[in-house]
């Protein structure tokens, strides 16, 4: 570890150094899946305690370089609260700052502008139901029409009504974003997300599509829980861990 990421990790909590850890991991997945967009696009997490403070990406950084000890801590303005070198950037976090003020329960929001993503995003009818990922996406989802780019703070509560309480939300012409009570569930949730897009898309190069029933997916949330041990990937976070420390460790510096 080196001496700028011990330092870090002296002068946070423990609950907090567990969060970078999860945090710089995400970034680090969503490199590996292939859903990133070179430095665009963020992911950002609340800070365990009282305060509103907020870790994020530093700005200019390719998500396979993203470290625990680089997060940039702010508050829901997007000014820095703890000493960095990084600069984030304000405009990025419009989007999240909004729905962290208003969601409670949106410890993280992931959003990414991946190719099935914003192809899906596209589409009239949006995300249909064509696979088993599907329905755990479609269960509780949310759309957003496309108003520019995210510069205008304006646009937040028209954002904030139209997530209400889901947990996926489509961005029309423009991505996905998951909000999750950890980093794990909002990373789980956007890959079933993304899968359910990238399946639609392949799908539709075929023959006549076969549509899941309304009635299996009233179920699915129940499904939901159970399959990913809570909605947080009890299983497939840790594992998830256990592949990055195999092929790219340097997140927990």
């Amino acid at each position: 570890m080196s001496d700028s990421s011990s330092a870090v990790q002296a002068a946070v909590s423990a609950s907090e150094w567990e969060q970078r850890v999860n945090l710089a991991a995400a970034y680090r997945l969503v490199a590996h899946f292939g859903w990133d967009d070179l430095i665009f696009t963020h992911i950002s997490a609340r800070v365990p305690g009282p305060e509103h403070h907020f870790l994020i990406n530093p700005y200019g950084m390719m998500f396979d370089e993203i470290t625990a000890s680089g997060l940039v801590k702010v508050d829901l303005d997007g000014k820095k609260v703890m000493d960095s070198p990084y600069e984030i950037n304000p405009a990025g976090f419009t989007i999240h700052s909004a729905i962290h003020a208003a969601r409670a329960d949106a410890r993280c929001v992931l959003h990414v502008h991946s190719v099935n993503g914003v192809a899906v995003s596209a589409q009239a009818p949006g995300l249909l139901p064509l696979s088993q990922h599907s329905i755990f996406v479609l269960s509780s989802l949310a759309y957003h029409d496309y108003e520019g780019v995210a510069l205008n703070q304006d646009e937040k509560p028209r954002l904030v009504r139209d997530l209400g309480d889901k947990r996926f939300l489509m961005l029309r012409n423009h991505g996905l974003l998951t909000v999750g009570e950890s980093v794990s569930e909002a990373f789980v949730g956007m890959y079933f997300f993304e899968t359910s897009c990238m399946m639609q898309v392949r799908a539709q190069a075929g023959g006549k599509l076969i549509h899941i029933g309304p009635q299996v997916i009233e179920g699915a949330q129940a499904q939901w829980q159970q399959v990913t041990r809570g909605a947080g990937g009890g299983l497939a976070w840790p594992a998830l861990l256990r592949r990055l420390d195999r092929i790219d460790p340097g997140f927990r510096a």
